[in-house]
Order: C-alpha cells, then structure tokens, then sequence
C-alpha cells in the first residue's frame, strides 16, 4: 500500500493570505472596502481538488465498527487521487482486488485512479478490511460506507452527487457489485451525517469481478477467507449479486475473459443476463484469451482494448464529457 501521505497547503495558504489582507488593513484603511466588489474569486475547484491529491480519508474517525484493534489495518479509509476536469466532476471508488486477503494497490487501486485522473474523473482508493483478522461483514461495511462517505462530502470535493461510481476488481469487484445491487436509501434521522445519505453507487465497473458465489458460477470455496466458518447456502445467497439484481440496480459495465482461472466467465454472462431481464442498462465484454487479474490489459493486444471501450461507456453516460471540438 502507497505510504499515507496529509496535505497542509490549504491551511498555509489561507495562513498567508490572512496575513495579507491584514497588512493591507493596517497600511491602507479603506482598501478592503474600496476594492470588495473586485475581490478575487476564490480558487478553483480544479486547484482546490489538485491540494487534496494524496490525503487519506478515514471511513470512521472515531473507530469502525467491529475493529478489533486500533492499527492502520483497523482504519479502512480512502487515499484521494484528484481529477483535474470541471466542476462538478464525477468520482469513482476504486476497489482492488486481492481475495479478501490481500490488495493489490498498486495496479489494481493507484494506476486505477491515475487513469481515471486523466479522464478528469476523481478517484477514491479503498483499503477495506481483510483477513484473516477480518471477516464477513466488515469487508462489506467497508464498502457501503465508503459510497456514503463520498456522497456525503459531495460538496467540500466539488463531486456531483448523482455521479459516484465504483469499479472493482475480483474480490474488489463483488464488493463494488453487493454495493450495486445490496444497497439502501440512508437515514434521514441518523446521528452521523454520512449514514444519511444513500450507498447506492450512480454505475459499477467490474472487471473479472466476482459477480455470483453459487455452485457452477464460481470457484469451489470462493473467497472462503471471507468467512469464519463454512458459510450456509442462505449466505451465499446473500452475497451473490446476481441474485439482487432489480430495475433499481445501477448501470453496469462488465469486463472479463474466457479462459479465467479464478472467476469463472459464466458469472459474467448469468450477471449480465439478469441485468437486462431487470432492465438495468449494461455492457458485457468477453474476450477470448487472458488470464485472472489482467488490469487494463497493457501485455496483451487484443485485452489492451478494454479501457477503450470502457472510455466509450463512460462518455455515452454523460460521466465524463466527450472532448471539446477543434475550431
């Protein structure tokens, strides 16, 4: 995992600016209010994102629920890598995978968020909770809030709030695929802001995500390390997303490959099924050779075209804007 890095140039710029403004009062009395109605705009919101790059975001401050202690593998948070395009801008939660056990951060959760910051879109890497010290639910704690805690902040990021999606990968896919098809409306009444809103993601990318756990649609024993014991079929069940898909479940774009040896293609296909019977608009991708866990692709031609096509899905949806004409 990258090191956890803070930001200070937003206090040392208000620090100076403050400053300023008063040797300014002190020299010339009547300057502030002569020039008031000429006063600077505040910063942008392109500047004001470029100062957050790299803050980490703890999902619970006080302390997640079910922490069983009080170290960094205990605080699930989001690392923010900030998009530069126009406000306000669409963000993504971007979920590594890892099987539970492990997160593959770097390729599968920091070159994410650099791609997705070249589109303009800002990017949100989730660490959530993993065994063998976590297990069901915590992991899917983690998700949820993670939506919640991006939606609720909305405003102080410059992010539209209809415009949060999640894209994840085999383990970080199923998440990111519970929160699309398990999610609720938020409590209006709650104590803590952030359980207020909704955890509903705007779209889902999944790519070779785990998108059913049932017998046939994936691997014997998927992600076990999930679970403390055997989980029992009604669990499974709960879990499977395939199984909650409703015409309420957000668009999904879909990305996987034949011959996967981890998560079986056919998931995809039965996922995808149910999403159009739901009426749900959705794009599948299956492309004949590439092992589990191939990212964007870049080894092999013919899967370097994925990322393409996603780029394509996400301008047909109006999350990030097609580029401006030439004049």
């Amino acid at each position: 995992m990258s090191a956890i890095r803070k930001s200070r140039p937003v206090f040392v710029a208000s620090t100076a600016a403050a400053i300023l403004l008063a040797l300014i009062a002190f020299a010339c009395p009547g300057a502030l209010s002569q020039s008031a109605a000429k006063a600077p705009a505040p910063a942008s919101a392109a500047s004001d994102a470029a100062l957050r790059h790299g803050e980490i975001q703890y999902l619970w401050p006080q302390g997640a629920p079910g922490a069983v202690g009080a170290e960094e593998q205990d605080k699930p948070h989001l690392e923010i890598f900030a998009g530069h395009g126009p406000a306000p801008r669409t963000a993504v939660i971007v979920c590594p995978g890892g099987g539970y056990t492990q997160l593959n951060y770097d390729k599968e959760g920091a070159a994410i968020a650099a791609w997705l910051n070249q589109r303009g879109i800002m990017a949100f890497v989730l660490s959530y909770r993993l065994a063998p010290r976590y297990h069901y639910p915590e992991p899917l704690l983690d998700g949820y809030r993670s939506v919640r805690w991006v939606r609720s902040h909305a405003a102080e990021y410059q992010i539209a709030p209809d415009r949060i999606g999640m894209w994840g990968f085999s383990a970080g896919g199923h998440l990111a695929a519970m929160a699309g098809t398990r999610f609720d409306d938020g409590n209006p009444q709650a104590a803590d802001p952030v359980d207020r809103v909704s955890d509903r993601p705007d779209f889902v990318i999944s790519a070779y995500g785990a998108v059913s756990l049932k017998t046939g649609l994936a691997e014997t024993g998927a992600f076990s390390s999930l679970f403390v014991e055997p989980p029992s079929p009604q669990l499974i069940d709960d879990l499977s997303p395939d199984l909650h898909v409703t015409p309420r479940t957000p668009p999904f774009f879909l990305y996987a490959t034949t011959p996967d040896q981890s998560v079986p293609v056919l998931s995809d296909v039965v996922f995808y099924t149910a999403l159009v019977k739901a009426g749900v608009p959705a794009e599948l991708h299956i492309f004949e050779t590439g092992a589990h866990g191939s990212v964007l692709g870049e080894s092999n031609p013919e899967l370097a075209a994925w990322p393409t096509l996603l780029e394509n899905w996400l301008r047909i949806n109006g999350w990030i804007p097609y580029p401006a004409a030439a004049h």
